[in-house]
């Protein structure tokens, strides 16, 4: 393959055709589902797959099979079936993105905004730019590039979900229908993760898995007048603090219970390690530190192992507290809170889960009751070790592309798929990598794109499909 006249096309494509499609599917409000309970209704994830489908079409990729998958009452699925080249090994290679987004925010900088494409100093600005609109476009013109410059490449199936960042909650009915029809998966590409920096290939080696449920307490069917009722009946609020202390130390951040602890790996530490070494303030910087506050430690491995593979407790949601202007004399009648647990990469969500809960409701203080509203558990993954034919992959795109050598990190964040699909595919190999670095803002305000990064992660795409076929 003509690696050179591959990246130089690759950068082509990405200015003459992928930027301006991409640039309209940001005008697209494809808001997750779990954010928009009229989603069916509206259209947008129906206009999404739409948009994506017919840029592809356009493509005129010998042989490809481009199809709509719809399951009653779920998200629609996008995916593009391409035939392998000439004697290529009869495997597939899975390449997975999504094209749902999350909700738009306010608090856009001046002349941004969430479904408004801005092309400003290298960078795409707009909900899904980054997360993940691209990666349907990265794959396919990575596809492209080996066709056109003498590389070759198993059978590839994009696939493009409309969920992902509602949990992936229709995708393993999806992997189910599809199981038979995507044969051999020896190699999955995920191109929905971050990068440390724009100076090297990261590879993604775990992401963490993650609990979630709605605890409400109750004390009284009403509220009573603070000063008659309090230090007679139990405050809803302490009684869950106190439940929450059997959770969490509240001192540390540690989490006291078994089931969502594991033993770190000692080669997740080490390259922790390495890719600390190669780019310093690498996980320190992540947060926009106000003046005065510091980090919980100063060790910034064990903050990169904080955030990788120990489970931590968020609070991210409340119920039954007025907000200030509205407080009155009121002991309130209950206090609901949402719990967020990011769980180790290998722990187990299910048994975290009712590990939590029995913790929530054994001999609760005074009797007051304890109930449970929704609730969701995934998977974390831990990425096996790469293949010889994939380190030397990467090792000659780091070079040739990207002029430096490859890191790996874990991710705090949480793809289910990745973890259904490794359990579908124990045997394959994994390239979970993406655009997401520095400053790309995904989830909030000024979320954006580095262009030229892009690219070369495309490139680095197309080096990996054709050695995984000669390997």
């Amino acid at each position: 393959m003509d690696r050179a006249a591959l990246a130089k096309n690759v950068d082509q494509a990405w200015d003459e055709s992928v930027l301006p499609s991409l640039s309209e599917l940001v005008k697209i409000p494809a808001i997750s589902p779990a954010f928009d309970a009229g989603w069916a209704a509206a259209g947008h994830l129906d206009a999404a797959i739409e948009h994506l489908r017919t840029w592809i079409a356009a493509r005129d990729i010998a042989g490809a099979n481009i199809k709509v998958v719809r399951l009653p009452e779920r998200t629609p699925l996008l995916v593009v079936d391409i035939p392998a080249t000439e004697g290529a090994p009869d495997e597939t290679v899975l390449l997975y993105g999504h094209l749902d987004k999350q909700p738009p925010l306010g608090g856009w900088s001046e002349g941004l905004g969430p479904w408004t494409p801005v092309i400003r100093d290298g960078r795409l600005y707009g909900r899904g730019a980054a997360d993940d609109g691209y990666a349907g476009y990265a794959a396919i013109t990575a596809i492209e590039a080996v066709r056109a410059h003498g590389g070759a490449h198993a059978r590839c199936v994009v696939l493009l979900e409309t969920g992902e960042e509602s949990g992936s909650p229709d995708l393993p009915a999806y992997l189910s229908l599809l199981s038979d029809r995507l044969g051999n998966v020896s190699l999955v590409v995920c191109l929905d993760s971050g990068a440390g920096d724009y100076e090297r290939l990261w590879l993604t080696n775990s992401l963490r898995g993650m609990v979630s449920l709605e605890v409400k307490v109750q004390v009284l069917e009403s509220g009573l007048h603070s000063g008659i009722a309090s230090g007679i009946a139990p405050s809803s609020f302490r009684v869950l603090r106190q439940l929450l202390d059997r959770l969490e130390d509240s001192a540390t951040g540690e989490i006291l219970v078994p089931e969502l602890n594991v033993q770190i790996p000692e080669n997740r530490v080490a390259e922790a390690r390495a890719a600390i070494e190669a780019v310093p303030g690498l996980v320190r910087n992540v947060v926009p530190w106000p003046e005065g506050l510091r980090p919980v430690d100063e060790d910034e491995v064990e903050l990169a192992l904080n955030s990788t593979w120990r489970p931590t407790l968020s609070v991210i949601g409340a119920d039954g507290l007025p907000k200030p202007a509205d407080a009155g004399n009121v002991l309130r009648p209950f206090t609901t809170l949402v719990l967020s647990f990011r769980l180790p990469p290998t722990a187990d969500p299910e048994a975290a889960l009712r590990a939590v809960e029995q913790r929530l409701t054994t001999d609760v203080p005074y009797g007051a009751k304890v109930t449970f509203g929704a609730s969701e558990a995934g998977l974390g993954w831990n990425a096996p070790d790469p293949a010889p034919w994939l380190t030397e992959a990467l090792d000659q795109a780091s070079n040739e592309v990207f002029g430096a050598d490859w890191r790996t990190i874990g991710l705090g964040g949480s793809i289910p798929f990745m973890g259904l699909l490794h359990n579908a595919y124990p045997d394959a190999q994994f390239l979970v990598t993406g655009a997401l670095g520095p400053d790309s803002n995904a989830h909030v305000p000024d979320e954006s794109l580095h262009l030229a990064f892009a690219a070369k992660v495309t490139s680095a795409v197309a080096y990996v499909l054709d050695a995984h076929s000669r390997r």
